[in-house]
């Protein structure tokens, strides 16, 4: 790492605006959502349809019944052409990078109450002192 790569690094950090190089700036290929913009706002409001948000709350992943594959013939439907859209594997990669997985959607479960549960929680003896033998066995369990 030479003189010129710290002091530039330096100074990315002091103003918080990433320099690039031209080679990294006008080089690669654009994102799918970058070369068609029209169709890609038209596959957003598709997803959003079609999700739901992850029922723990832990993450912001939205889960989606949508494959790849059925966006790709709704957006056929709705008249854009064959060559603004991406192939399957491509729609799910674009469809995952913007924070939808395609995964069956997970139903949310209901929360226990813990209140009614107490019962549960005590061994067998504690259980048959509260029924209507009083904790009692109902025979004489004597050895002879």
């Amino acid at each position: 790492m030479g003189r010129r790569t710290v002091k530039v690094g330096l100074h990315e950090k002091r103003t918080g605006v990433v320099c690039l190089s031209t080679q990294s700036a006008f080089s690669g290929d654009k994102r799918w959502e970058e070369k068609h913009p029209v169709v890609a706002k038209a596959l957003w409001a598709l997803a959003q349809a079609h999700s739901q948000q992850d029922p723990t709350f832990q993450t912001t992943v939205s889960f989606t019944r949508l494959t790849a594959a059925e966006a790709l013939k709704q957006l056929r439907a709705q008249g854009f052409a064959e060559e603004e859209l991406p192939s399957a594997s491509t729609m799910a990669e674009v469809l995952n990078r913007n924070g939808y997985r395609l995964r069956p959607v997970v139903k949310a479960k209901p929360q226990k109450n813990p209140g009614n549960r107490r019962h549960l929680h005590q061994s067998p003896r504690q259980k048959l002192g509260t029924r209507k033998h009083g904790g009692k066995t109902r025979s004489d369990n004597r050895v002879i």
